[in-house]
């Protein structure tokens, strides 16, 4: 402003009514001339480049008809006059809008009452001037200060990153604003500035304005971990995973140094222990993460179990349940406790920890462990807050993936308890097996039955879903499978029945109280039922949803079966459960598998299918546990969706002195006839009288009720196996019934008889015929 004296006043109608001196020079007009005219004809507007001034604010500029429209501009104020109505001050303002000393006074304003520190300096980058917060920043006064190259005045982490960027400003004349720069200062820990570079325009040189940011810097950060915590732990339900993702999520912005410790039982999906926490409970070192590089110090390594040492701000941390801050030095009290710790706080520069309980409802799980190193401050009260929130997070996590891996160990044990044992190998057939079992527990299985007249009924299946209820239903589906295996079916009706009781269990499903999480999980299973005759030389094979069974001959005769295949168990869909009849040689190896298997095994072509898998059995030859080894180390675990079941049988001749078959004609003398083959074989085979006698009387009865309620021709074959079975057969198709006769009664007796005598009985239906089988226990084999 160019004094307090005012070009000229206006009044409210824009008539001059004061003229100063300054005017007249300026004008050349004196005031009689000018006072009563109207101030338009003083003044023009003068438009901003680029357009008019009325439609882009230009200023007023003083107009004089010679000379046209001077350099100066006007500031226009408001006064309020004698008789209330309102006049208007003009004021002179300069070429360069700023009254002379006004650039001085601005500087020195900005400089005394900025926050900031403010640097000014030469080309050489040496100090001209810095303001009180600068000179404290550099811990020197302006007069030690001044002269001397920035980076002396004020040590940065990387002072040749400043004095590129003030070069470079003074080069080209662009300023950099709020760049973030590191400071370290040697009485304290690291301080984060921002750093903006002004460039001088009349004169060489820059000004450099820096902020202390490093509490909104340690609140920004605190921040970050909050949401790196809530971002990362708690998406998996592994405990260790848990843990390590809490110290990924910590390590490097909160902490240089993170250790989390878990009790040992918990890693294992234990129910943890209450607090105080005993001083012999262990611990496992389940993550541990560090900015220091591989070389960093510990103490111990992950994976080492051990209890804490006390006494120790670790142990009274889960004594007391409270988190923690302490300052580390050399003369620390209680490093003298834990050796290997304090060597490698020692080497690592630690001089904060903090220790803060991971703790759930009075439950200890485990230990979190932060350190900060000497280019950190140490842990405040928000931090230390804000520790114990994180710290509560991640043991919700801890829990949930404990209680994961509790159920799911009870499922596998579950699991493993409901499998039957490894199948034995039959006199017709030799089989072996291989299960991997899902670590979250799945519903695979297989079964090798014996049979009665020396046949096996082999048996995979796999229960969709993982966890306990697939454990139990797979445990249900095995047991009804053995159950209806001992009447003696075939395989279609075998699963037509087992589907009977699979959608029982459906429906039971179904009724559980709206509140129970399995009434709405589904239920659905496939199974795949092979059965072998070694005297036919053929298997029946029904499929309910399941993949197609492998034969693998000792010759090129290898084959992928596809029998007819019905809906899975559960579903009630999908056509009826049909059997295909598929003819074995002997020796030839037969293949039922779970599809977590098949997905899980890649041949050397890297496919997936049942050819691959034809391919690995291929040598028949060897011994089937050694395929199921080969297959077991072609598994990717990474890619097991389920238990990997692998069932394998070897078909071998059924010794022929150890069967007999007659036919009997339909005469009435065919009982006796039987008796007397029955009894020469069983002494041929050396079996004692008892024995022999039974049988005889078995025979006969038998063979008489075949003679007088069945149909010619009547065959009776007798196998000495792991028992001695006897078979009538007959083709008529009326069924026997066991009957209890009277005192009186003359007959009726026959099947009451053979059940006393032998401990099994039953009878099995083909197309054309029905057997009537009995089963007797060996001398060897009787209690």
């Amino acid at each position: 402003m160019a004094g307090e004296t005012p070009l000229m006043i206006v009044d409210g109608k824009g008539v001059v009514v004061q003229w100063s001196h300054q005017a007249e020079e300026l004008l050349g007009h004196p005031a009689g001339e000018v006072i009563g005219r109207p101030v338009t004809d003083l003044v023009s507007p003068v438009a901003a480049p680029g357009g008019d001034a009325a439609e882009r604010g230009g200023h007023d500029a003083l107009r004089d008809g010679a000379a046209g429209v001077a350099d100066g501009g006007l500031r226009v104020q408001p006064v309020l006059s004698e008789d209330g109505s309102v006049a208007w001050r003009i004021f002179l303002l300069p070429a360069d809008g700023m009254a002379p000393g006004i650039e001085s006074a601005v500087l020195d304003a900005v400089s005394t009452h900025m926050a900031g520190a403010l640097f000014v300096v030469d080309e050489e980058l040496h100090v001209v001037s810095a303001n009180a917060p600068a000179q404290a920043l550099s811990g020197a006064s302006a007069r030690q200060i001044q002269g001397r190259p920035l980076p002396d005045v004020w040590p940065l982490s990387s002072p040749g990153e400043l004095a590129h960027i003030l070069r470079q400003a003074m080069t080209d004349g662009t300023s950099m604003t709020d760049h973030v720069m590191r400071a370290e200062p040697k009485s304290v820990p690291q301080h984060t500035h921002t750093v903006s570079v002004l460039p001088l325009h009349d004169a060489p040189g820059a000004v450099v304005v820096a902020h202390d940011v490093t509490g909104q810097e340690k609140a920004h950060r605190g921040v970050q971990a909050l949401y790196a915590v809530r971002e990362r732990v708690g998406q998996t339900l592994d405990v260790v995973a848990t843990c390590q993702g809490l110290v990924d999520a910590l390590v490097p912005g909160f902490a240089d140094v993170a250790v989390v410790e878990v009790v040992e039982p918990v890693v294992r999906g234990e129910e943890p222990p209450l607090s105080p926490l005993g001083r012999d409970v262990p611990l496992r070192r389940a993550a541990f993460g560090n900015s220091g590089g591989d070389r960093q110090a510990r103490a111990h390594p992950v994976g080492d179990v051990r209890a804490l040492s006390f006494p120790t701000p670790y142990a009274q941390a889960l004594a007391d349940l409270r988190p923690r801050t302490i300052a580390l030095g050399p003369d620390t009290p209680w490093l003298a406790a834990d050796p290997a710790r304090a060597e490698a706080i020692r080497a690592s520069g630690a001089h904060a920890l903090l220790v803060a309980p991971l703790t759930l409802r009075g439950k200890v799980l485990g230990l979190l462990s932060l350190y900060r190193t000497k280019r950190s401050d140490g842990f405040d009260e928000k931090e230390l807050a804000l520790t114990l929130e994180l710290a509560t997070h991640t043991a919700l996590g801890i829990d949930n993936a404990r209680r994961y891996t509790r159920e799911h160990t009870i499922a596998a044990a579950l699991e493993r308890h409901l499998l039957p044992p490894a199948p034995p190998s039959q006199t017709a057939i030799e089989t072996a097996n291989l299960h991997v079992a899902d670590e979250r527990g799945a519903g695979g299985w297989s079964n090798a039955c014996t049979l009665p007249g020396a046949r096996t009924l082999l048996v995979v299946g796999e229960v969709a879903g993982h966890g306990i209820h697939t454990a139990v239903t797979m445990g249900q589906l095995r047991t009804a499978m053995a159950s209806l295996a001992a009447l003696d079916l075939e395989p279609d009706e075998l699963l037509a029945r087992l589907d009977d009781a699979t959608a029982r269990l459906v429906r039971e499903r179904r009724a559980l109280p709206r509140g129970d999480p399995l009434r709405t999980q589904p239920l659905s299973a496939t199974c795949l039922c092979v059965l072998y005759d070694p005297f036919t030389h053929t298997c029946a094979i029904a499929s309910a949803g399941h993949p197609p069974p492998v034969i693998v001959g000792p010759g090129p005769s290898t084959q992928v079966v596809e029998p007819a295949t019905g809906g899975a168990l559960g579903v009630g869909e999908g056509p009826p459960y049909a059997t295909t009849t598929v003819a074995l040689a002997d020796g030839d190896v037969l293949a039922l598998y779970t599809t977590s298997l098949l997905s899980a095994v890649r041949g050397e072509d890297g496919t997936s299918d049942p050819q691959s898998l034809r391919r690995m059995l291929a040598d028949t030859d060897r011994p089937l546990q050694d395929l199921c080894d080969d297959v077991l180390y072609r598994l990717r675990a990474d890619t097991l969706p389920g238990d990997a079941v692998l069932l394998l049988a070897r078909t071998r001749p059924f010794p022929a002195d150890r069967v007999a078959t007659w036919a009997l004609d339909a005469e009435p003398t065919a009982p006796a006839l039987a008796r007397r083959h029955a009894r020469h074989q069983l002494a041929a085979w050396g079996l004692d009288e008892d024995t022999a006698y039974d049988t005889q009387e078995i025979v006969s009865e038998l063979v008489t009720n075949a003679l007088r309620h069945g149909d010619p021709p009547v065959l009776l074959r007798l196998i000495h196996d792991r028992a001695l079975t006897c078979e009538v057969q007959d083709r008529g198709t009326s069924a026997p019934r066991l009957r209890h006769a009277r005192s009186v009664d003359e007959g009726g007796r026959g099947l009451f008889i053979c059940a006393q005598l032998a401990h099994n009985w039953g009878i099995r239906y083909t197309n054309d015929a029905k057997t009537v089988w009995t089963e007797q226990c060996l001398p060897q084999q009787r209690p």
